[in-house]
């Protein structure tokens, strides 16, 4: 899976949550995007068909899956005026992107906002027509 935070707030640290407290930092960083590269896997599917996201970055309950996007002292930033945390949820994702990821171990890439309407990280769940989801054939 890959994250993309577009035009992140300049000077606030973004960090995925990886478990209650593990952050993972970002794999790449401009001053327009932050990007995160992570896996999940897929369980069996729950008793409505929709898909069982599963590993250590899947918060929530089997049939509200999310990742928690942090932000300021939430992605260890001590100084940060912002301790925000947004929760990306996965069962808005396309089913034909999760399905041709798994069939050709593609990725599944969602690009979200990274500043809300105070100027500040985004926080809180991240409406779903605010993201953008993709499915990328490389890893690269």
């Amino acid at each position: 899976m890959r994250i993309l935070v577009a035009s992140p707030p300049p000077g606030v640290r973004f960090a995925v949550q990886r478990g209650k407290s593990e952050l993972l930092e970002p794999s790449a960083e401009r001053a327009d995007a932050i990007q995160f590269e992570f896996s999940l896997r897929l369980g069996s599917p729950l008793p409505d068909g929709s898909v069982n996201f599963m590993g250590e970055f899947a918060q929530g309950t089997p049939s509200d899956r999310f990742i928690y996007v942090n932000s300021g002292t939430l992605a260890g930033q001590a100084d940060s005026p912002w301790t925000r945390r947004a929760k990306l949820k996965l069962s808005s994702i396309p089913q034909k992107i999760v399905a041709d990821a798994a069939s050709t171990h593609g990725v599944i890439e969602a690009r979200m906002p990274g500043t809300m309407g105070d100027g500040g990280p985004i926080c809180a769940s991240v409406k779903s027509e605010a993201v953008v989801w993709s499915f990328v054939r490389s890893a690269a």
